[in-house]
């Protein structure tokens, strides 16, 4: 009774991964309207920033359908309502499209209670964001197939998946749930300053049995870290 009671305590949070696209009209304003919509955005990001985590990201470069990435965390499903709000009545925000956005939940991994290590992924229920400089996102959905493996089947196969991922200490994972929240099941947010253990990693990660039960795992989201002002900044 006293550990249910424990995790009732424990606060989850809500993550959000939204992709933003910039209508190319934006950038045949003129300077100074594009200068006062980009202090505007900032402002309305500054000011959700005092009661919620944001993280920014250039797309530029990485996808062809987005130019820039936010990274939220709350423990308020209302404070995304009124981050995007804020944002969409900037001169900005008339420009923008989202072409991807994921919603998830942080929850306790029910993998990993053998594989607990320092800053271990799915011990905790709280985003813990490093400094790396690239991020790597993506929509995670299992087969129906794989629910109805028994537990100690799953386990074995998620014990092969974490080893191989400890094999590469450069890259750090972060987990969030969807069930029920969003089209996805899992969110998995990858943080590296080495694409190329990045890409390693996942290259074995193919190769495993857990592999087989992947139902969908794209569109991949691929984010360089700056700052909000020079997130803009590279805009035009």
């Amino acid at each position: 009774m006293a550990e249910k009671e424990s995790k009732a305590k424990q606060k989850r949070q809500f993550v959000r991964y939204a992709a933003y696209r910039v209508d190319p009209a934006w950038r045949r304003l003129q300077q100074e309207e594009r200068d006062a919509s980009r202090k505007e955005f900032l402002a309305a990001l500054e000011e959700s920033s005092a009661t919620m985590m944001i993280r920014t990201y250039s797309c530029l470069g990485t996808r062809g359908d987005c130019d820039f990435l936010l990274w939220t965390v709350s423990h308020r499903l209302e404070a995304f309502l009124e981050l995007q709000a804020r944002l969409l009545k900037t001169g900005l925000g008339k420009y923008l499209t989202i072409p991807h956005s994921y919603l998830g939940m942080t929850k306790r991994s029910v993998y990993v209670d053998r594989h607990i290590h320092e800053g271990q992924e799915g011990v905790r229920l709280s985003v813990k964001p490093g400094e790396a400089r690239y991020l790597f996102v993506y929509p995670f959905v299992k087969t129906r197939d794989w629910y109805r493996l028994t537990r100690s089947a799953r386990q074995g196969m998620m014990d092969e998946h974490i080893t191989v991922g400890h094999r590469y200490p450069t890259v750090k994972l972060n987990t969030t749930y969807s069930f029920g929240l969003d089209d996805q099941e899992f969110i998995v947010a990858f943080e590296s300053d080495l694409p190329a253990d990045f890409l390693d990693l996942v290259m074995e990660l193919r190769e495993t049995e857990a592999s087989r039960y992947t139902s969908r795992d794209t569109p991949i989201l691929t984010g360089i870290a700056v700052s909000a002002a020079e997130m803009l900044d590279l805009l035009g």
